[in-house]
Parts: structure tokens; C-alpha cells; sequence
């Protein structure tokens, strides 16, 4: 693996914010620019993505850089419940639903896979070399 210097340069990070930018997008359109409860969770559980890499990434081991992972892992999961709400509820179309499902799903085995990584790495304190 090569060695990572800035948590910027983490793929799964660069397809969160991707992630993020058409979230901000489709909550400042229409009705569900005006579903306060859900624009505002499903805005954050996406930040939290990004959030989760970056802060685990500037933590001082494998071991704490895992578990924020997991964590944004786990926010992959939440804002894929939450589009099922914003489908349900007609703020976005199948098409852009299955779009960013598939995003999502992308973006947890990227997850999973640099959390395996690193459990299996025999560098410790290091930052991925």
C-alpha cells in the first residue's frame, strides 16, 4: 500500500464528498428543502462520512484510525435509510435513488476494504506505507 500523507488523499474521503456535494444538492430543491428533520439528518449522517475518515485519519494509531472508519461505515448505512424515506416521500426518483445507493455501496466496501487493511498490516503508528 502506498503511503498516505492527508486524509484528502483516501479514495473512500474523495466519493464521501462527492457524496455530500449531491446531498447538499438535492435537499436545497423542492419539498425536501422544506423536510427540516430529514434534510438536516440526512445532511449530517453524510458529512459524517468524510468527518469520520479525516478525524480517524489524524488519530495516533490503526487501531483508532479502524474504528472511525467503522463508524463512517456505519453513516453509509444511515444515509442509505434515509433516501429510502426522501424516495417514499417523492423528493427524489428511482433513478437518482439507485444512483447514489450505488454510490453508497461503493463507498462501504471501500470502507471495509482499507479497514481490513489495516487490521492486517504489520505496520503500526505509521501511516500506510
Amino acid at each position: 500500500m502506498a503511503t498516505i500523507k492527508r486524509f484528502t488523499e483516501i479514495v473512500a474521503w474523495q466519493k464521501g464528498r462527492e457524496l455530500v456535494n449531491e446531498i447538499y444538492r438535492l435537499t436545497r430543491e423542492g419539498a425536501f428543502s422544506k423536510d427540516w428533520g430529514l434534510k438536516d439528518q440526512i445532511q449530517r449522517a453524510a458529512v459524517s462520512i468524510c468527518s469520520n475518515i479525516a478525524e480517524g485519519f489524524e488519530r495516533s494509531g490503526n487501531k483508532e484510525f479502524s474504528n472511525f472508519l467503522w463508524i463512517a461505515k456505519g453513516s453509509t448505512g444511515e444515509v442509505a435509510s434515509q433516501l429510502y424515506h426522501a424516495k417514499d416521500n417523492g423528493y427524489i426518483g428511482d433513478e437518482t435513488f439507485n444512483n447514489l445507493q450505488e454510490h453508497l455501496k461503493l463507498i462501504s466496501a471501500m470502507l471495509y476494504n482499507l479497514i481490513v487493511s489495516i487490521k492486517s498490516s504489520t505496520l503500526k503508528d505509521q501511516r500506510y506505507k
